[in-house]
């Protein structure tokens, strides 16, 4: 099998290099081998292989992103002054399968004006739909055909679902007005506006569907395809270029995160091309390290120029989360509390083979925006403008996702006054189209020198994403309190409105009886919201856009300005998307895959 932690010296030269075993990597250099098998490939990985219990298994899917895993890696800002100057951890995959390894599996497809709205030849909603069906076995309801039926990712519910946590959600939102379905992925249902209940990639047996374990390791294992390589733990420093700014070679080295000794810079050639697939915040320092960027950045980092390409490493997005708990009646069965809150050993859990080792908590998908005009007006005239602008005549684009969650997901000494039995759920909120943007820049050549990055999360000038976080708070609270498993709010996760407001947060002994109607908001109310959305808001860990098409590549991901050189991952999005992006990375992948095939005459 060719799975090394160190390059056979054999291999020196090899068709196709791919700087990064994430999830876009994983695809293409499986796609590549199956059309040509003579074709030799390299997949260059910094992390481990990901052999471990924590991505096995669903339930456990918290700890690939904890401080301290060896699964992600840790991209920290410069304090950001808007965000009360915190300092922003935004995790990223960091072992092979790359984000499809570590992340949350919600299974959410971009809707049809997000890829329409970008306007790239080739990247059309209907040019994607095949792509986005090869990735996929689907065991849901497919009324129009649009999902796909023998691709490698199983799309499933797994082994596990809260039901009754499930049903109450689902019920509120529809008597609060939005529609409810069984398919919002299918790019047309309802405008892909409303609620349904949640798939994962998570097989029916309950297996995580990562890349690396569907498309790479069964092309490694098979023995019939020989010229598949991956290095593992090996980080790339650069590429390098002849005097033609064509691609030779790659220049890497052994990760000091698992190889205590200096390990000696190495290259390995690349006759025909080289594939950076390293993520939106590992694939522009490659780039600048090998002198493409913005001169001014590349001067600063003391790297000469080959390209001069500013867009590299701006416009940096993510989608911008907040988390807001609340007591419950749910049983212990009925939530991931036991696991979350250390009450129950995760050995006996896969000795067990209990089902909750298949389920990732969330079981419901949601992508909402205002039902009624008097919600955005509210908001104010800047954001009516924005409204007015960018929403109202796309009825398929959200306003912000929200995931009902069955499990408390903040630190657990919060809730230990709260008793040691309790069972509490919380509802995830998050921006899908922010109008803030971020950076990431190195700040010398050398691999292990930090970077200037800023997530620039809520610096838009006219606090525009504030303000949908403002309505998505609201939102999410009304449905909350209408759940009859609803027992008041956590408060110390909460906006901490003044007990003479009438936002204030209901305890348990204040349960409301009878009729519930909406909660009325004072501008102070709305300020106390808005510092504590600055306070807490973090990463949806969905960052994107960062070497876009149009700015740093061509829509067949060619990197301006050089021959040979693609981009295969999130970067290149030209655009953000209403959706949990593992969906648009897998079919990123797939769709350079193919654009490879076609410019090779592979397969033919």
């Amino acid at each position: 099998m060719g799975l090394y932690k160190e390059l056979p010296e054999s291999l020196t030269e090899v068709d196709i290099i791919i700087a990064g075993g994430g999830t876009a990597g994983c695809i293409v250099a499986a796609r590549l081998t199956d059309a040509d098998p003579s074709l030799s490939i390299l997949v260059i990985e910094r992390g481990s292989n990901n052999d471990l219990p924590t991505i096995a298994y669903p339930l456990f899917f918290m700890q690939n992103i904890v401080p301290g895993s060896k699964a992600s890696i840790f991209y920290q800002t410069a304090p950001e002054e808007q965000l009360d100057g915190r300092e922003i951890i935004v995790p990223a995959g960091g072992v092979l399968g790359g984000g499809s390894s570590i992340n949350l599996m919600m299974y959410t497809r971009a809707q049809r004006s997000d890829f329409d709205g970008w306007g790239v030849p080739g990247w059309s909603a209907d040019e994607m739909l095949p792509y986005l069906k090869k990735l996929e076995t689907y065991h849901g309801v497919d009324h129009n055909g649009t999902h796909g039926h023998d691709g490698p990712i199983n799309v499933s519910t797994g082994t596990f679902t809260s039901t009754r946590f499930q049903n109450e959600f689902l019920s509120v939102v529809e008597e609060t007005g939005w529609p409810t379905s069984d398919d919002l992925q299918n790019l047309d249902s309802s405008n892909g506006i409303g609620a349904q209940p949640a798939l994962r990639y998570v097989s029916p047996d309950g297996a995580r569907q990562d890349t690396a374990n569907r498309y790479l390791h069964p092309r490694l294992q098979s023995g019939t395809n020989p010229n598949l390589h991956v290095l593992l733990e090996t980080s790339v420093i650069r590429v390098l270029f002849d005097d033609n700014k064509r691609v030779r070679a790659v220049e890497f080295t052994r990760n000091p995160l698992y190889h205590d000794t200096h390990s000696p810079t190495q290259t390995v050639k690349a006759r025909k091309m080289i594939v950076i697939s390293s993520g939106a915040l590992g694939t522009p320092p490659i780039l600048e390290r090998s002198g493409i960027g913005s001169p001014e950045v590349l001067s600063r980092a003391k790297v000469e120029v080959v390209v001069p390409l500013p867009g590299v490493g701006a416009e940096y997005e993510d989608h911008q989360l907040c988390v807001y708990p609340y007591h419950s009646s749910l049983s212990p069965s009925e939530t991931a509390d036991s696991v979350a809150l250390g009450r129950v050993d995760p050995a006996t859990l896969i000795q067990n083979n209990d089902p909750t080792l298949g389920w990732n908590t969330m079981d419901v998908t949601c992508k909402l925006r205002p039902l009624a005009d008097k919600d955005i007006t509210d908001l104010g005239p800047a954001f009516e403008a924005a409204w007015n602008n960018d929403f109202a005549n796309t009825p398929d684009k959200p306003l912000g996702m929200i995931a009902p969650v069955a499990v408390f997901p903040n630190n657990p000494d919060l809730v230990s006054e709260f008793g040691p039995d309790k069972q509490y759920f919380s509802i995830s909120c998050f921006t899908v189209h922010p109008y803030s943007r971020g950076h990431i820049h190195i700040t010398s050549p050398e691999l292990t020198s930090p970077p200037d990055f800023k997530t620039g999360f809520l610096t838009d000038k006219n606090n525009l994403d504030i303000k949908m976080h403002i309505w998505l708070y609201k939102t999410q609270r009304e449905i909350a309190r209408r759940m009859p498993l609803y027992r008041g709010e956590v408060t110390p996760c909460h906006p901490p409105f003044p007990p003479s407001s009438k936002a204030s947060a209901v305890h348990l002994n204040q349960l409301l009886n009878g009729k519930v109607n909406n909660i009325s908001y004072t501008p102070q109310d709305d300020a106390i919201i808005e510092q504590h959305i600055r306070q807490n808001v973090s990463t949806t860990w969905h960052s994107l856009g960062t070497c876009k098409i149009g700015s740093v590549v061509d829509e067949n991901l060619n990197v301006y300005g050089t021959a040979g050189l693609k981009i295969a991952d999130l970067s290149v999005l030209p655009g953000n998307v209403a959706a949990n992006t593992n969906n648009m990375a897998m079919a990123v992948g797939e769709k350079a895959a193919g654009v490879i095939i076609g410019e090779l005459g592979l397969g033919l």
